[in-house]
């Protein structure tokens, strides 16, 4: 049955007893925030001049699909697009509702439109899980304007919504918290004399760090993990929470680890030197150590990229597009399932075959570069645009090397002053050792 959210009167017991005892509502829902300037992170679809930031305040709210992670803010932002639009909120979960509870919400959405003018938001919850069926019975009623469709998901819309329906909606991808956000969150719990805890409590930096560390970006997590922390405190008569709480609520220990400190340089050494010796087993261990600890995925994520250059380079180039596919990925996925693709890329990187001939070519080629300056581009080699320029000797006696067996022809495209220097030098591993013999056959020539 349709769930209708926030605006309904209701004669419900539990939400009476709720409003009159704050404490029987869970934190993370009594700390929902209320209106779009509440809301934390999200400031790449919220922040000034956004689409839909402006299409909230001007009250031209389209159909919508809200995809990303557990505890981002999908449901909470239904609901401050309704408060502030004025609109009846309806609420259906996709994994207990068909086609009659999407007839019902229509049928009683027309009825409201036709009797007070108020407009129906209809948020479906896990939109993904309705079968082609369900989506088609919305198709009409987001067409005609009797709901305004918002639907969320946790999985890519691309491939878990019909291709009609996502015509009809816009859809906007939201992020994992920042670990700074989160901190914002808790602190703002802590303090608040309404919904959260009044200031009666303090937290110490290191419990804030371990919940922001530990709650994958999850809004719900961090705030559930201080309402656990909150009555243990309590219960043993404190008002300060340790470290000790945030591990207990999470049921998950610190590891040692400073993000800037020995630790830190330590282990991502570890994790490099793991991957450049071909062990797969010991570069996931560190990888996973760090993810465990709390470090910044896309620290992690950009020194594999830099890596599958450095250390891999022409030995396999698949290296470098796992490497940043993997970051795509991230990306895309964000917490918890983003260390897939991150694992897997540790894996492979360190599995491929090794050179560093890119790091030397480029070593080699700047050393050149500031020893000489700039040396003048040899006449063949320069453009020559004008009948002048050509007059000069620009372009002239340029091999263009389409027009030889092979596609190759024996020239020197150096500067004079480094005519027969090498820069890079390709290794004997993976594909370099064929780009190798290839360059060397040439060079005979």
């Amino acid at each position: 049955m349709p769930t209708y959210l926030p605006n309904k009167k209701t004669g419900d017991l539990f939400r009476a007893a709720a409003a009159r005892d704050p404490s029987l509502t869970p934190l993370a829902e009594r700390m929902r925030p209320r209106t779009v300037d509440e809301i934390v992170g999200q400031q790449h679809i919220l922040g000034p001049n956004t689409l839909l930031r402006e299409a909230i305040e001007t009250d031209q709210v389209p159909s919508l699909i809200f995809w990303g992670p557990p505890g981002t803010g999908k449901t909470t932002l239904a609901r401050v697009i309704a408060q502030a639009t004025r609109a009846e909120l309806v609420a259906l979960s996709a994994t207990d509702s068909g086609i009659k509870d999407i007839r019902e919400a229509v049928a009683q959405a027309e009825h409201r439109l036709a009797e007070t003018r108020q407009r129906t938001l209809l948020f479906i919850d896990e939109i993904h899980r309705f079968n082609k069926a369900q989506q088609d019975a919305l198709l009409p009623h987001v067409e005609r304007g009797t709901i305004t469709l918002i639907g969320a998901t946790t999985e890519n819309p691309s491939f878990e919504v019909i291709s009609a329906l996502l015509s009809r909606t816009r859809v906007f991808a939201l992020r994992s918290l920042e670990e700074a956000d989160l901190k914002v969150l808790l602190e703002r719990a802590l303090l608040d004399k309404e919904r959260g805890f009044g200031g009666a409590l303090l937290a110490s930096h290191d419990f804030l760090e371990h919940v922001a560390q530990h709650s994958s970006g999850d809004a719900r997590r961090a705030l559930s993990a201080l309402e656990v922390a909150v009555a243990r405190a309590r219960a043993e008569r404190r008002d300060l929470l340790e470290v000790r709480d945030a591990e207990e609520a999470l049921q998950q220990k610190t590891l040692l680890y400073d993000k800037g400190g020995d630790a830190h340089y330590d282990t991502i050494s570890a994790f490099i030197k793991s991957m450049r010796g071909s062990d797969p087993d010991a570069a996931v261990y560190y990888l996973i150590r760090m993810l465990e600890s709390g470090e910044e995925p896309r620290f992690l994520l950009r020194r594999m990229v830099i890596f599958a250059s450095e250390d891999i380079g022409n030995a396999d180039p698949r290296a470098l597009s796992v490497a940043v596919d993997a970051l795509r990925a991230f990306e895309v996925m964000g917490l918890p399932e983003g260390v897939l693709p991150m694992t897997q890329a540790a894996a492979f990187l360190a599995c491929c075959p090794k050179s560093n001939a890119v790091i030397k070519a480029y070593g080699a080629a700047r050393a050149a570069v500031l020893e000489k300056g700039p040396l003048p581009v040899p006449l063949k080699l320069r453009n020559a645009p004008t009948p002048l320029m050509k007059g000069m000797g620009y372009s002239g006696g340029y091999k263009y090397p389409h027009n030889f067996e092979g596609n190759y022809v024996p020239e020197e495209y150096l500067p004079d002053a480094l005519r027969g220097q090498r820069f890079y030098e390709p290794s004997d591993n993976g594909e370099e050792a064929e780009i190798k013999a290839r360059l060397e056959e040439q060079r005979k020539k």
